[in-house]
């Protein structure tokens, strides 16, 4: 069985499923009501309460995943509560797959809470002469991008060179893979106009991030550790 009711909120949805769940359940219950909520939203948040005696059956697994696949931007966060102990160690290996951040929790009112927090931010802050220090902090969600791009394009346009301060010493990754493509297609769309870019952070991949976005745009770029931010600030902007 499966029951859907609003959560709280815009766009925020509980759905508590119970005992044999068969295609029936996805193709006349839970499709069509998820398919209403997107088109109502764009993007929805789910809190999916599991009972300890649910069991799916083939055909909802496979039609859990073609609506998956149709919806793949449509959903902006999603919280598993309880259910077997495979599904949650399911759920946690998939998750990095996933386009939008999902989490297992043992309790719901914990659920509740990381349904309605702030995962992550993106700050960016002129620096004048053509620089732009773009801070990314926290563990990021598709959301923490929205307006990023307009904000940049205005940047520009304000600007005759582009160059690009990227601090990731407080940042701590993507939150599914609709925050990396959200990340992607920013830097996809302005990385021809790069003059000269410095990313300062403490990891390797910081350093191989540099090394590819130095290649594809023919900036001039350099990498700075955590500590030499202030020397980073003075290379970027003279």
């Amino acid at each position: 069985m499966i029951e859907i009711t609003e959560l709280g909120g815009p766009g925020r949805y509980r759905l508590h499923l119970s005992g044999k769940i068969r295609d029936y359940d996805y193709e006349e219950i839970l499709i069509p009501a998820l398919d209403r909520a997107i088109e109502e939203h764009d993007h929805i948040r789910a809190l999916v309460v599991l009972d300890e005696d649910v069991d799916f059956s083939m055909e909802a697994l496979l039609d859990d995943a073609e609506f998956g696949l149709r919806h793949w931007h449509g959903f902006e966060r999603i919280a598993v509560v309880g259910g077997p102990k495979w599904i949650a160690r399911t759920v946690r290996g998939l998750s990095v797959l996933m386009p939008c951040p999902v989490a297992t929790f043992g309790d719901e009112d914990e659920a509740r809470r990381w349904l309605t927090l702030s995962l992550g931010a993106v700050h960016q802050t002129d620096l004048g002469n053509g620089a732009l220090h773009v801070a990314l902090l926290g563990k990021l969600d598709p959301s923490a991008f929205a307006g990023e791009a307009e904000d940049m394009n205005a940047f520009i346009r304000r600007n005759d060179r582009f160059r690009l301060l990227v601090d990731l010493r407080e940042f701590d990754g993507w939150q599914g893979l609709g925050a990396l493509w959200q990340h992607l297609g920013i830097v996809r769309d302005h990385y021809r106009l790069l003059d000269r870019v410095a990313v300062v952070g403490e990891s390797r991949w910081h350093r191989l991030a540099l090394s590819g976005l130095g290649r594809l745009s023919g900036a001039e770029a350099r990498y700075f550790d955590r500590d030499a931010f202030d020397d980073a600030r003075t290379w970027v902007t003279t």
